[in-house]
């Protein structure tokens, strides 16, 4: 089977589950068997988008905002913090266990201190994405540079690698498979941490959109946020697979193919 034709198979199976899903669900709502204020149909919820989309996209760019810029600040500092792990045993044995217990602590519990530090605007609720995202960059970056063959090591500095070079060269491109994961797994996670910032301070974004439609009752705008939040999660996790895609075509090429199923 040729690649493009597995790429549409891979996209024909969700599809086909979430529509059967909508019809079902539709079909139950439009029966009655539950009040709408609890689950609106599908359909509702859409004329409820399309009434609010001028608004639900406006606070959908805030959300997208805080959200790109606590990935991108979880980029800068987790792979060079876990190249820092790596090299140093000395700094690993310092620092590693307060980044564990950093994600032990519930974000919820942290937010409110950001806010008192940092106030209600921007820069709190980056940080609090920042602290949902950086860690599986940290630990991907980790465990990719301790993977590397130690035979491959070997044969560098058999042809006189040095120290620079055996990272640039032979370690980084053998972690960046496992990095390029970590960061997938991150951005997902980015788009929960900006949402605890905004439930925890609602000046704007999503999660302001999220707590007034709740205290509002308005059952089917809250349901649109929800598709929003749905639709920037994926579309920024699809186009972290694109960027592996142009960065590691080596490594996508050498991807085993799945067995045929009939």
């Amino acid at each position: 089977m040729s690649n493009s034709s597995r790429s549409v198979r891979d996209w024909l199976y969700p599809v086909a589950t979430v529509l059967a899903i909508v019809l079902i669900w539709e079909l139950a709502a439009r029966a009655g068997y539950v009040a709408r204020y609890i689950l609106p149909s599908p359909s509702g919820i859409a004329v409820r988008f399309a009434q609010m989309h001028a608004f639900i996209l406006k606070e959908s760019l805030f959300t997208l905002q805080e959200t790109l810029i606590g990935f991108g600040l979880s980029v800068l500092f987790g792979i060079p913090l876990g190249m820092l792990l790596v090299s140093s045993r000395t700094f690993n044995r310092a620092v590693y266990p307060l980044l564990v217990a950093s994600q032990v602590v519930p974000k919820v519990a942290i937010a409110p201190l950001f806010l008192v530090w940092f106030g209600f605007g921007l820069l709190s609720k980056v940080l609090i994405t920042f602290l949902m995202a950086f860690f599986p960059i940290v630990i991907a970056a980790v465990v990719g540079l301790q993977a590397t063959e130690v035979e491959k090591l070997h044969v560098a500095r058999a042809a006189g690698a040095g120290p620079l070079q055996l990272f640039w060269l032979v370690r980084l491109p053998n972690a960046l498979p496992v990095i390029f994961g970590g960061m997938k797994v991150s951005i997902t996670l980015a788009v929960v941490g900006a949402l605890v910032g905004e439930f925890v301070a609602a000046e704007n974004g999503v999660g302001r959109l999220l707590l007034s439609a709740s205290g509002n009752m308005d059952t089917e705008l809250l349901f649109a946020g929800i598709f929003a939040l749905v639709v920037i999660g994926v579309v920024l996790f699809v186009l972290m697979e694109a960027l592996e895609k142009l960065a590691l075509p080596w490594h996508i090429s050498q991807r085993p193919l799945r067995e045929e199923t009939p």
